[in-house]
């Protein structure tokens, strides 16, 4: 029993990451409608920054001068990448078809990745100081890691931010009002152009925290983002476009069926969560808690 609690606690673990990938990927898809393939590059560059600063720069500080400034400066360059990428090659394609948005997001993503290539070269980068310091504590039985629960306690919170920002501020209404009719909200006097770049850089800078989170576990290699990016556009699919609700079901379903996966049918473990993406496609094509 106690084996199944601590898979469960995993599960929230990968569910952190999880969520907060695929809440910037939400932000995007819902408020812009770009279906945003270099959301995984993104993730990528604040892995191999945070890798960096920890591993190089940072190296030797505290701990709290370790995780503050490689969060941040992790998020803050992802942001900028993101916005500067909404400015140069995703504004021209509002009003083009999916097929040109893929297109211009996949190239993105290439030029992202022989960019981190060219900067970081090919090797891996490895910062795992933060995850031995903070070291493990005693549950049900069993040692578990402190760091584990800090990735939770850091993506609960960005959760919450995310929320209070969308439900509680005016730029958060009026996030919502372009996601819901974006000619009645151009019509109000809504800068939709100024918005759509924040909203790019606030889900590009989501996705800088989650690469940034991984790397005390997990070293930064090129093509990091690409699993992650598959799991975020299942819990898009799983819990709906544009739903806090959504994501975050869809996130917990996808960090449990992984940690449960790993244990007991590693095989089947990705293949199983398109199974229940499409069963879920199938009875309820919206999402979970997607708009119909």
């Amino acid at each position: 029993m106690e084996q199944i609690l601590i898979y469960i606690l995993n599960g929230l673990y990968f569910t952190s990451f999880v969520f907060l990938t695929s809440l910037g990927l939400n932000i995007i898809l819902g408020v812009m409608g770009i279906l945003n393939l270099a959301h995984g590059a993104l993730y990528a560059i604040g892995a191999f920054v945070a890798a960096w600063l920890i591993g190089s720069l940072l190296a030797g500080a505290s701990l709290f001068l370790i995780l503050a400034g490689g969060l941040v400066i992790a998020i803050g360059i992802a942001g900028a990448c993101g916005l500067l990428m909404e400015i140069s090659f995703i504004r021209p394609m509002y009003n083009r078809t999916l097929e040109y948005q893929l297109l211009i997001t996949f190239g993105t993503m290439l030029a992202i990745e022989g960019l981190l290539q060219m900067i970081f070269g090919g090797q891996a980068y490895y910062a795992s100081s933060p995850f031995v310091s903070m070291g493990s504590i005693e549950i049900f039985g069993s040692v578990y890691p402190i760091y584990f629960v800090f990735v939770m306690l850091v993506s609960f919170g960005a959760g919450i931010g995310v929320w209070a920002l969308l439900s509680k501020t005016k730029l958060g209404i009026m996030l919502r009002a372009i996601s819901m009719d974006r000619e009645m909200a151009t019509a109000m006097g809504i800068r939709i152009r100024w918005l759509n770049t924040m909203a790019f850089a606030l889900g590009a800078g989501l996705a800088g925290l989650a690469g940034a989170l991984i790397i005390p576990t997990t070293p930064a290699t090129l093509g990091i983002g690409m699993d992650p990016l598959i799991r975020a556009f299942i819990v898009v699919v799983i819990g709906g476009l544009g739903s806090l609700r959504g994501a975050l079901l869809g996130s917990f379903i996808v960090g449990e069926t992984r940690s449960f996966g790993v244990a007991y049918f590693p095989e089947i473990e990705l293949p199983l969560l398109f199974i229940v993406a499409v069963v879920i496609l199938v009875v309820k094509p919206e999402g979970l808690f997607g708009n119909k």
